[in-house]
């Protein structure tokens, strides 16, 4: 049972990394990417079980972490073009109307 889930997942993983190199956009390839580490994440508890090695565990959340905040800096850099936002948005001023005769 455990080996059929390993087998699924090393499908998925292959399928995920055809997606993240032939994605139509980028944010297609950014999910993929996303969802790879996520299924790899999986792989590597699945092998920690299987070879009876729990600090595989340890690992796994190491790199679900990793994965998670570069998933969001790539995504923010895609959306500012920096990874510097100003704190505060600059706002106009609005142009006052003048005083008179609505027209």
């Amino acid at each position: 049972m455990i080996g059929a889930a390993a087998i699924a997942l090393i499908v998925a993983i292959a399928l995920m990394l055809i997606r993240a190199l032939r994605g139509p956009t980028l944010y297609d390839r950014v999910l993929a990417v996303n969802s790879l580490g996520t299924k790899i994440v999986l792989f590597i508890g699945i092998l920690g079980f299987v070879l009876g090695r729990p600090d595989f565990l340890d690992i796994a959340v190491l790199y679900a972490l990793i994965n998670f905040v570069s998933t969001i800096a790539i995504l923010k850099f895609f959306r500012y073009r920096s990874f510097q936002v100003p704190l505060m948005r600059r706002t106009v001023p609005r142009q006052t109307q003048p005083e008179g005769d609505d027209v």
